[in-house]
């Protein structure tokens, strides 16, 4: 008997402090929803992740060496309540379009008709491709013109970094590189060059309203003052001390992952 009256003094507290508890979140819940930020309504602060891809031109001193390239590269954003935009890039350049001839990179080492003997004492064939990289820390800001929410539209940015670009030489996988291109050797013809740089972007930048797809197109410009950065250049035979203006002009497309919370879309009270 006893025991039944404690089991049913017990149930009622818990159902007492149940009906407080629900109490206090319907009376909370207006102030919370408050607190919350609609993508829809308000300029929100978000940070994002980004995957890019970018066609570029190249100008000045670079369309001497190179010819078009690609990028694909990753970054890190962070857009206040402002509309104003943090941002840290890195993106990696390729291309397989070397305007130099063969002769101006590797030219002093090859035969009369131009071919390159390889390590195993026969005539081979290789290939020129331009790699490098550049980092940005960029600020910006954005625009709600044009765009489904305050969130996105038209923007502008610049930034501040670091460039660099060469020539990679790759021989077919059955012959062996001559020994001037051997090991450390080959680094003297690969015009490696670097130094700081800066740029501008204008473009477009949709938030969807879910979440769910958000991206930019815009145009890039970047330039560069730039150096060698090899001690010696074998086919000059002599230190390469010339100061280049590199220079890259595009076209650039970006995937967005925000990581703020999806308000929900509707509210229901029971």
């Amino acid at each position: 008997m006893h025991g039944n009256v404690y089991y049913l003094c017990k149930t009622k507290i818990i159902e007492m402090k149940l009906r407080h508890f629900a109490l206090m979140i319907f009376f909370m819940l207006p102030f919370i929803v408050k607190a919350q930020k609609d993508i829809k309504k308000e300029c929100i602060s978000t940070s994002m992740f980004s995957a890019a891809f970018s066609y570029q031109y190249p100008g000045a001193d670079t369309k001497v060496l190179y010819g078009n390239n690609a990028t694909i590269g990753a970054g890190f954003h962070y857009k206040t309540d402002k509309n104003w935009m943090w941002s840290a890039n890195a993106n990696f350049i390729s291309s397989d379009d070397i305007k130099a001839s063969r002769e101006e990179i590797v030219g002093i080492i090859l035969d009369k008709g131009g071919q390159l003997i390889t390590g195993d004492g026969i005539y081979g064939s290789f290939a020129m491709f331009e790699r490098g990289y550049n980092l940005q820390a960029k600020v910006g800001k954005v625009f709600d013109v044009l765009s489904p929410n305050p969130n996105c539209g038209f923007f502008i940015n610049g930034g501040l970094g670091y460039l660099l670009n060469r020539v990679r030489i790759e021989f077919s996988s059955s012959a062996s590189p001559p020994p001037n291109l051997a090991d450390d050797y080959r680094f003297g013809y690969d015009r490696m060059r670097g130094g700081f740089a800066y740029s501008g972007e204008i473009g477009y930048l949709f938030m969807s309203n879910s979440r769910v797809f958000n991206f930019s197109l815009s145009l890039e410009f970047i330039q560069a003052h730039t150096k060698s950065l090899r001690q010696w250049d074998f086919n000059l035979m002599a230190p390469d001390l010339n100061k280049y203006l590199d220079r890259y002009m595009g076209i650039r497309f970006a995937v967005y992952i925000p990581t703020y919370k999806r308000m929900p879309d509707e509210y229901y009270f029971y």
